[in-house]
């Protein structure tokens, strides 16, 4: 696979009123490549890391910051990005408050961490709580929008057309997508 120089969304995304589109084109567009076999090193960065912002985010929004932990399987790679892509951004408020949680969850001993990740998520689960804090709520920042003016105004954006983009997925693959 050749690497990518952009990140790529459709135009129907990109002319949406809702801002959340150009996200969710930017994220389809990053899982057809790694269904279709691309290395992730591959993706261009700025994509991945809004990718990984949204899926903060969406992880945050659904089940507190334990779920993330839990979810991402506490993969340092995640957080780098997850973290660089607040900075990019410019979600600061955010990126202070990932930072605070991150040291609570690297101050647990290796052992309670593995537990952690090895055990039930749901029923009785201490640790899940003390992971738990709702200062994310209380984040004037909205990250959701933040992401979504960061793509839309990006200097490496392409937007194409949902034909052209699976021409384009192809060429950066260097084989044919079956769109069935």
């Amino acid at each position: 696979m050749e690497k990518m120089t952009n990140i790529i969304v459709s135009d129907l995304s990109f002319d949406s009123k809702d801002e959340y589109d150009i996200i969710r084109s930017n994220i389809s567009f990053i899982n057809l490549l790694l269904e279709e076999g691309a290395d992730e090193e591959l993706v261009y960065e700025d994509a991945f890391l809004s990718y990984y912002v949204d899926y903060y985010d969406s992880e945050y929004k659904n089940g507190d910051f334990s779920q993330y932990v839990y979810n991402s399987g506490w993969n340092t790679v995640i957080n780098d990005m997850v973290a660089k892509g607040l900075a990019k951004i410019g979600a600061t408020e955010h990126l202070a408050h990932f930072r605070k949680m991150v040291a609570v969850a690297e101050s647990l001993p290796d052992e309670e961490m593995s537990t952690f990740l090895n055990s039930q998520y749901f029923g009785t689960n201490n640790l899940r709580d003390s992971l738990n804090d709702k200062g994310f709520y209380d984040i004037d920042e909205d990250i959701m929008l933040l992401n979504a003016r960061w793509l839309r105004n990006h200097s490496n954006l392409r937007v194409l057309s949902i034909d052209e983009m699976f021409v384009e997925a192809e060429r950066l693959l260097g084989k044919h997508i079956d769109r069935e």
